[in-house]
């Protein structure tokens, strides 16, 4: 086999094994953020669940308090530090329901990984493609016409898909004020 042949055949060979091995970890990596995603959403539902729970109980609990202390067998100073209690742990419970936000945030995230995938396996797509086309017994001025060529398709991909994913995440959910990462 000449160099020309050679060169063109070990080329093709690499830009299909590129294509090729890089499009299978794509799909493992989109598997996982798909899993991520479940097992988020699962998680934060069973937070906010337990958040209510006990936000329910200690409420029922505040009750009881108020009976006793309305019954006139609690100093004054006691009847103010259970207010402020009262007061500390509605605050708390607040506070931690608002912190489930970054699932909000988590999922543009993922989301957004996932864009960046699917850009990717365009990417990987145009070196399959390529290296189908390319001919082993091309001329090398061919080839490097060829290569040149690529190069430019997939500066372009690289460019549209970095226009199309914003760098910045910002909270859409929840009603108590805005978080943006990034």
């Amino acid at each position: 086999m000449s160099k020309k042949k050679l060169l063109g055949s070990q080329v093709k060979q690499l830009l299909s094994g590129v294509s090729d091995h890089g499009n299978a970890h794509l799909l493992e990596v989109e598997t996982d953020l798909a899993q991520t995603t479940l097992l988020l959403g699962e998680a934060i539902e069973k937070l906010g669940v337990s958040f209510m729970a006990l936000h329910a109980a200690i409420t029922s609990e505040q009750e009881e308090i108020d009976l006793i202390v309305s019954a006139g067998n609690v100093s004054d100073e006691s009847v103010k530090r259970l207010k402020m209690l009262q007061q500390d742990i509605s605050r708390h419970i607040g506070s931690a329901v608002t912190s489930l936000q970054f699932q909000d945030l988590t999922s543009q995230l993922i989301s957004r990984t996932l864009q960046r995938c699917e850009g990717l396996r365009e990417v990987l797509g145009t070196l399959g493609v390529v290296g189908n086309d390319m001919e082993h017994d091309g001329e090398s001025d061919d080839l490097s016409a060829l290569l040149r060529e690529t190069t430019l398709r997939l500066e372009k991909q690289s460019a549209d898909l970095k226009s199309l994913l914003r760098k910045a995440v910002h909270q859409k959910h929840l009603d108590s004020g805005d978080i943006e990462l990034f």
